[in-house]
């Protein structure tokens, strides 16, 4: 099962200094139809401003993921962690039995990033923050493994869980297996997945496939968000 939900029919908040777009019910944005998905909780798409950005604010109990697509980000946390992530790179931090942090875009332009929030497989585990830079060649035949649960990527969380993410020229087809089901983003650019036209800020969930193909129809970026179906603790 394939479900298409075009950026122009999610949820919006513009509140001047961030301009966010929400794949599921976050904040002021309520819709029961689109809770979560799996262990997957939240997906913003989040425009910020210069010099503006998320004041300090707790956490606990949630893994989160920042994928930066334009400009950078800045993060600083209760325990000692301060990094800057460019676009193109990815940073995590695992919420467990509590953290402030905040995240400015301390630079001259807009900065444009995904928020991703995924439920863990274990509570109450000590905070941990980390970042990686990763290459920004384009692909050929498979995206490149970012994150995951099993100490197979370089960045690592606490569920089972996998994110990938890729560079495709025009013309590039691929096939992506998939392990429980999947939120595909479309972080720049236009692709046909499975025969149904995907352009830049749509998101699409995958259900009860054990691959997808993907071809590029025109240069695009895609992440690939791989959870599992029940959140088990």
């Amino acid at each position: 099962m394939i479900t298409h939900y075009p950026y122009a029919n999610l949820g919006h908040a513009n509140h001047g200094w961030l301009d966010a777009r929400h794949h599921f019910s976050f904040a002021s944005y309520q819709d029961p139809e689109r809770q979560q998905f799996g262990a997957l909780r939240v997906i913003n798409d989040d425009v910020i401003k210069a010099g503006a950005g998320f004041d300090t604010h707790p956490h606990r109990n949630m893994e989160i993921i920042t994928y930066v697509r334009e400009g950078a980000i800045t993060h600083r946390d209760s325990n000692g962690n301060v990094g800057r992530t460019e676009a193109g790179d990815v940073q995590v931090m695992s919420a467990g039995t509590g953290v402030f942090h905040s995240e400015f875009n301390l630079e001259s332009e807009d900065t444009n990033i995904f928020q991703i929030w995924i439920e863990p497989n274990q509570l109450e585990v000590k905070p941990r923050w980390d970042s990686y830079n990763f290459p920004k060649e384009p692909t050929t035949d498979s995206l490149t493994l970012l994150v995951s649960g099993n100490g197979d990527a370089p960045l690592s969380i606490h569920q089972d869980a996998l994110i990938y993410a890729g560079h495709l020229i025009e013309g590039t087809e691929l096939t992506h297996p998939i392990k429980h089901q999947a939120y595909i983003l479309v972080s720049e650019g236009s692709l046909e997945l499975e025969g149904r036209l995907l352009n830049k800020g749509d998101g699409v969930e995958v259900e009860e496939l054990s691959s997808i193909n993907l071809k590029a129809l025109s240069n695009t970026r895609v992440l690939v968000i791989d959870v599992p179906k029940n959140n088990t603790q």
